[in-house]
């Protein structure tokens, strides 16, 4: 099998390069300064995969697209699924949406989640490409391109504008970062880790994230009500209130309280022993 990969010079294009050679897959890659095109790739790959940054993919997948045959597998690594997939399907080949749900720090698949999005393939053929992950680790959850989009502007959309908004309002009470951190227990050092970690990235992978998933805007209007309803539990200074939403919480997450105690229990003795 040939695995063709649009964008392989990336980083994650790297890396799935290694996971495809890895499996016993010839793999080819293109790239802005290569020899190879994008062209060349879906003319002559069993899987033409399109791993480029997320304003590039829908005009990437479209410029290649009508080359595509149907014996051919097409494929995209796009933390959004919807449009991705959708001009995917203008092709004739079969096709199967990806989002790695890891970095491409990665050292491996091992333990590493990635969602698939089947959109028009034979179970053969996706058991094929999907066990090329398994075989190395990688767990797999399948979804639809509109739910797993949705489901990404709650993971990836809230979860990253609340670390920058936290971000943002540390920076506005003029607190140096390094100095909190000789006031700091565990727990912050790990929230301030997080913040340091996404702010030392790139900022327009974290721009297409927040601005080009339509599920996006629902989520944070959201969590403005939210925080403006806290706000004012806090400020009233009412005990009884504050017990009532912390409760409410409590009990919606409750088959998680434990895992979670546990794993940030692991996290803060690890951060200690350092």
């Amino acid at each position: 099998m040939l695995a063709g990969i649009i964008g392989g010079t990336g980083q994650m294009g790297r890396f799935f390069a290694g996971v495809f050679q890895a499996a016993g897959w010839e793999t080819i890659v293109s790239g802005r300064k290569t020899s190879l095109t994008a062209r060349a790739i879906a003319e002559t790959a069993d899987l033409v995969m399109v791993s480029v940054p997320i304003r590039a993919t829908v005009g990437v997948i479209r410029e290649v697209a009508p080359l595509l045959s149907d014996e051919q597998v097409f494929c995209d690594l796009t933390s959004l699924k919807a449009e991705p997939v959708r001009a995917m399907l203008a092709s004739r080949a079969e096709v199967i949406g990806l989002h790695p749900m890891f970095g491409p720090g990665a050292a491996s698949l091992q333990g590493q989640t990635i969602v698939a999005t089947p959109a028009r393939c034979s179970p053969e053929t996706l058991e094929g490409l999907l066990s090329v992950f398994r075989d190395q680790g990688a767990a797999i959850t399948l979804s639809t391109p509109e739910d797993h989009d949705r489901m990404m502007a709650v993971i990836q959309g809230l979860t990253h504008f609340g670390t920058l908004a936290k971000a943002e309002a540390i920076r506005r009470t003029g607190a140096d970062a390094a100095e909190t951190l000789r006031f700091t227990s565990p727990i912050y050092r790990i929230e301030m880790g997080l913040v340091g970690r996404l702010l030392a990235q790139d900022a327009g992978l974290y721009g297409d994230m927040l601005q080009m998933n339509p599920a996006v805007p629902e989520v944070l209007a959201g969590f403005e009500e939210a925080v403006r309803t806290l706000r004012e539990i806090v400020e009233s200074g009412d005990d009884e209130r504050f017990r009532d939403f912390f409760a409410r919480n409590a009990d919606h997450y409750a088959s998680y309280l434990r895992a979670a105690t546990e794993e940030t229990d692991d996290l803060i003795s690890h951060v200690v022993s350092r």
